[in-house]
């Protein structure tokens, strides 16, 4: 089984080079992050045509996330539980993939740094870690409910000093923050494993290049999306790849795409 998942800045945007991506690399599952559309624009026909069934949660002109599936999709979250939120930044699914089940969220965590125009409000950090906070509880009861689950996309946090390319020039930012830092190794504790630095203990594994400085050019990124998995699916991760020619698209994203694979080795359901 193979995924992917990208913060793609925009489908409409983006679809061209989303659709030649899916057709070389047939993932089973994609997701996606701040597709910045509502449902009546998302290219569902498309994606159809190229083999997809595509669920969203669409918001306009900001956030939204979507789940593509080379299989039916059935819903079975739209926004975190017990968290109202106008913002669209959560999906999840239950998905039947070669006789397994798995249940797979897109996220798209808030970024939680202040306006510009004015450095002192926390309003938007505030209701970051509130975010975190009922993610974490929800991912801890996933796991005590179900046994294949992935929780993938763009987690708005460099996690270590090797997930950024100069530390000392975030340390107050908030996708550095140690409250935020703190939250996501959470998750580790929980019993979910970070796909990729699994694998890759020592490589940076940046997922994401400004647009501005050259940042591409001179490797000045960061890594901030993750797939995070449940035990059994830990047990049987075979690769996990960041696509950085995927970033040097014309009309690219400034995220890039992050895909794992898993052996079939059954499972309990």
């Amino acid at each position: 089984m193979k995924i992917a998942t990208l913060n793609i800045n925009s489908v409409n945007a983006r679809l061209p080079n989303l659709i030649d991506w899916l057709s070389a690399n047939q993932p089973d599952v994609m997701l996606l992050q701040e597709i910045k559309c509502e449902f009546n624009n998302f290219p569902f026909f498309d994606l159809q045509m190229c083999g997809y069934e595509a669920k969203i949660l669409g918001q306009k002109s900001y956030n939204g996330v979507a789940i593509l599936s080379r299989n039916k999709i059935a819903i079975t979250t739209e926004n975190l539980p017990n968290f109202t939120d106008e913002n669209a930044r959560y999906l999840e699914a239950q998905i039947s993939i070669r006789e397994q089940n798995y249940r797979i969220a897109s996220l798209y965590l808030p970024n939680g740094n202040p306006p510009y125009n004015d450095p002192t409000d926390t309003d938007k950090f505030s209701y970051k870690l509130k975010w975190m906070d009922s993610f974490l509880q929800h991912a801890e009861n996933l796991l005590n409910t179900q046994k294949n689950v992935i929780l993938a996309g763009d987690f708005n946090v460099i996690l270590t000093p090797n997930d950024v390319y100069n530390p000392e020039l975030f340390k107050d930012n908030a996708l550095y923050r140690q409250e935020v830092k703190q939250r996501l190794k959470q998750l580790s504790y929980l019993g979910y494993t970070d796909a990729y630095r699994s694998l890759y203990p020592q490589k940076n594994g940046y997922t994401f290049w400004d647009y501005t400085g050259s940042a591409l050019q001179n490797d000045l990124g960061m890594r901030i999306d993750y797939i995070f998995v449940s035990p059994s699916l830990a047990d049987r991760l075979q690769k996990c790849d960041i696509d950085r020619d995927f970033r040097r698209r014309e009309k690219s994203s400034d995220h890039t795409i992050l895909t794992a694979e898993f052996g079939d080795k059954k499972c309990p359901d």
